[in-house]
């Protein structure tokens, strides 16, 4: 896919033995990925998503899309991991920087994000920004009894039937859930709400190309159809195994790292559209991978900002790390760094250059330090942000993620841990059976 190219030379020489020697281990990860073998195969069901989404099912996302543009000012996203967090990445990616800080237009509402957490203040302070105000709410949960979202679904239906009637806000409800069964499948079917269904053979943090995420991205304005084609061009670029295909090159060199001693893995990004996006990796490969005793821990910085914080640590810390750097080639816009008489600030010798030429010598000089500081590095160059693009960014990862993790031997499509801490609550919830 030409509009994202990956780039692993300065890890190459870190690892090179080990990338060389673990070729079979990848060919048989992409095996098991395609023909629906190994730990978890019941959870393939995002490998051929891209190319089975059909027109459809994409027409009706925009029609749903369309009908809650031209009723609410804000549509509240109420899901947590999987379930908000591709939504939010892609979302973010596209937007304007400083999007929420407009009032929101005719028909453009903004897409706000619920359940994600239990903090009393952020739900008291998004009732507030929503009393008075014209919202509809996607709700997304697989059972409907998930806590963060429950509560935050259960708060807001309250205040939208207030507010529209009850009536009416079940045609400002939509509900994303399982097929059949489940209290949000249930509650959907008694109050007439629209539904979608979370497809059982994906999982969550997977779930981003289906109308968990489609839905959202849509209401946002984003155009649906070119996001699922740049997933399905990378799903066909990355079909078969070879030293061309980014998602088993990027595979092997994690692994190789690894197998080398690098136990973490930082995100880089040189643009802050794309912070969201290096939270949405981060469950991808966390939950994936972090079982067994093993697993690659998943971290992200945001450059230069971070370069002032976190730098000093990259560049002299613990040698345990590696870098893979999320680089933008062409931005939206043009703007140059003008000429000042008096030059106090002394960086006249900027002047007429592009910002953006500033941020890449920045983005190499941060390269070079660091590789010289012994943090490899690998590089993934996308064209520039657009949905055709993030789509296959998408997929290149979820595909390289499977990969990694059956490299890894674990089983990259269950989350058994993530269990361990809601036991732990609801029994100092006192809730029934715990």
């Amino acid at each position: 896919m030409k509009s994202i190219q990956l780039n692993i030379e300065k890890a190459l020489y870190y690892a090179e033995e080990e990338y060389k020697s673990n070729e079979a281990s990848a060919r048989a990860a992409i095996s098991n990925l395609d023909e629906c073998k190994g730990a978890g195969n019941d959870f393939h069901g995002w490998v051929k998503l891209p190319t089975e989404t059909s027109q459809e099912l994409i027409d009706r996302i925009n029609a749903t899309a369309k009908r809650l543009q031209e009723n609410c000012d804000y549509v509240v996203c109420v899901g947590i991991g999987g379930s908000y967090l591709g939504a939010k990445a892609v979302n973010t990616a596209l937007a304007d920087n400083f999007e929420y800080y407009y009032a929101p237009n005719p028909k453009e509402p903004k897409v706000l994000y619920a359940g994600q957490n239990i903090s009393e203040d952020y739900t008291a302070e998004l009732e507030k920004l929503l009393t008075g105000k014209k919202f509809g709410i996607i709700v997304i949960s697989k059972s409907g009894t998930t806590t963060e979202p429950a509560i935050a679904f259960r708060i807001l239906k309250e205040l939208l039937e207030k507010q529209a009637g009850k009536a009416a806000a079940k045609d400002l409800i939509v509900a994303i859930t399982d097929a059949e069964k489940g209290a949000l499948r249930t509650l959907a079917t008694q109050e007439g709400y629209e539904t979608y269904v979370i497809p059982d053979n994906v999982g969550g943090r997977f779930s981003v190309l289906t109308p968990v995420g489609l839905l959202p991205i849509a209401v946002a304005g984003h155009d649906i159809s070119k996001l699922i084609a740049g997933a399905k061009e990378m799903e066909e670029s990355i079909l078969r195994p070879s030293d061309t295909n980014i998602a088993e090159v990027y595979a092997r060199m994690r692994n190789a790292l690894y197998q080398s001693g690098k136990k973490i893995e930082i995100l880089v990004n040189f643009e802050p559209k794309l912070h969201y996006f290096a939270e949405w990796w981060k469950q991808l490969y966390g939950e994936s991978e972090g079982k067994d005793g093993k697993g690659i821990f998943p971290a992200s910085v945001d450059f230069t900002t971070d370069l002032h914080s976190m730098g000093q640590w990259i560049q002299d810390g613990e040698r345990t790390i590696f870098e893979t750097v999320l680089s933008v080639k062409k931005p939206s816009v043009e703007r140059r760094v003008p000429e000042d008489k008096d030059n106090l600030d002394g960086i006249n010798y900027l002047a007429g250059k592009r910002i953006d030429e500033v941020n890449k010598m920045a983005e190499l000089g941060t390269q070079m330090a660091h590789v010289d500081g012994g943090v490899p590095n690998m590089r993934i160059e996308l064209e520039q942000l657009d949905e055709h693009t993030l789509g296959g960014l998408i997929y290149f990862f979820e595909k390289a993620c499977g990969i990694s993790g059956y490299m890894l031997g674990v089983n990259p499509f269950n989350q058994p841990g993530v269990e361990a801490y809601k036991k732990n609550m609801f029994k100092l919830l006192k809730k029934p059976g715990y």
